[in-house]
């Protein structure tokens, strides 16, 4: 009889290898007997598990202070390697770039961000990230590896995602993968966040431009051209009869009525905090334009979930608090009841670091979440 196919195989081993690399976190050094009590894995498989994480310099043995009183040898210890398995996670916003770094147990041993104008060139943004990268891992251990956020999706952004890969490469000379930066968050959230434990997501974020990311079967959705999740640039044209120009060359798109310019431009307020403080005094406008931008947000997610059936929507950014009623609402009233079955809209639970810790799962390729997903940056794509 055939055994599992190999794909599988790969993703119960991922899971016993986070497992492992989880307890020694949380408890610190243990004994192999303890580390299988706590694990629930056999001998022979621990054994394996553990073989691999000291072969790659992520799980070291020690033996305790021989010194000590007491008969026969001190038993080896197993320990997370303070100086190997540590990875960086980028995330270049229009406006700042958000760095985390992480150790062998994924733990996040430090953060920082910097912005900078929408203006500035990406030769200056990765000055900027190097600079931040080399601030937090003074005096730390080996880079493995580099996980990148981008905005925009698909080939839109290969010339500076090739960048990206060549500068990082040639500084550091690790492994570096570059995704879209709101499909990393939505990949954060399900593993830390609001989605935690879920293995069908929908994630949208709303912000000056409007992306999302989706997780089916527990697993992360790519795409076949790395477009997978631009619920941005679905369309919404029962808003409006004809449906707003979008500058991506649709028309109608969510992103040209829920996006933050979108409603500003509605609304008639200079920027997001007065528009904000309009909708609370009762003007008008204001208030008109963002029940719009539920909406389109609402008859979008109730196409999404009628092909998708998620368990859980998330919506994050900064218009999210504004809009999550009135989308909720045409969520449910666009969609059968039979396929909704009282789904509710999440808002979001991390805050600006999510894309960064995206990028950090992206590199480590340790979630099962990531069990199949290709190389982002393969440049054998038209």
């Amino acid at each position: 009889m055939p055994g599992p196919e190999p794909g599988v195989l790969e993703l119960v081993r991922r899971g016993h290898e986070e497992r492992v690399l989880r307890l020694l976190g949380e408890h610190g050094a243990l004994s192999r007997g303890r580390l299988g009590t706590l694990s629930g894995l056999s001998r022979s498989t621990l054994s394996d598990i553990v073989g691999a994480l000291q072969a790659r310099g992520a799980v070291v043995a020690t033996t305790p202070d021989a010194t000590r009183r007491g008969p026969g040898r001190p038993a080896e210890v197993l320990t997370l390697n303070p100086l190997a398995g540590q990875t960086v996670g980028l995330d270049f916003g229009h406006q700042r770039v958000h760095v985390a770094v992480a150790n062998a147990a994924q733990e996040i041993v430090g953060t920082a961000t910097r912005g900078y104008a929408r203006t500035t060139s990406w030769g200056r943004r990765l000055e900027l990230a190097v600079a931040l990268v080399d601030s937090l891992r003074a005096d730390l251990g080996a880079l493995q590896g580099i996980g990148v956020g981008v905005t925009g999706a698909g080939d839109s952004r290969k010339r500076e995602s090739e960048l990206v890969v060549e500068r990082l490469t040639e500084r550091w000379g690790v492994p570096v993968l570059v995704d879209n930066n709101t499909r990393l968050a939505a990949l954060a959230e399900v593993l830390r966040g609001a989605g935690n434990g879920c293995s069908d997501v929908v994630y949208v974020r709303l912000s000056h431009g409007i992306g999302g990311g989706v997780v089916v079967g527990g697993r992360l959705l790519r795409g076949a051209r790395g477009t997978a999740g631009e619920i941005g640039h679905v369309p919404v044209g029962s808003v409006d009869a004809d449906g707003l120009p979008c500058p991506c060359g649709g028309r109608g798109c969510l992103e040209t009525y829920a996006s933050i310019p979108a409603i500003l431009r509605a609304a008639g307020q200079p920027d997001l905090p007065e528009a904000l403080a309009a909708r609370e005094a009762g003007d008008p406008a204001a208030r008109a334009a963002f029940d719009r931008a539920g909406r389109a947000l609402g008859i979008a997610l109730a196409g999404v979930c009628a092909t998708l059936s998620p368990e859980r929507i998330i919506v994050a950014g900064e218009v999210a608090p504004a809009v999550l009623e009135s989308a909720e609402a045409a969520l449910h009233l666009h969609l059968s009841p039979a396929l909704h079955h009282g789904l509710r809209l999440h808002p979001a639970s991390l805050g600006d670091e999510v894309g960064a810790l995206g990028a950090l799962a992206l590199v480590s390729h340790e979630s099962p979440l990531l069990s199949g997903y290709p190389d982002p940056v393969r440049k054998d794509r038209a």
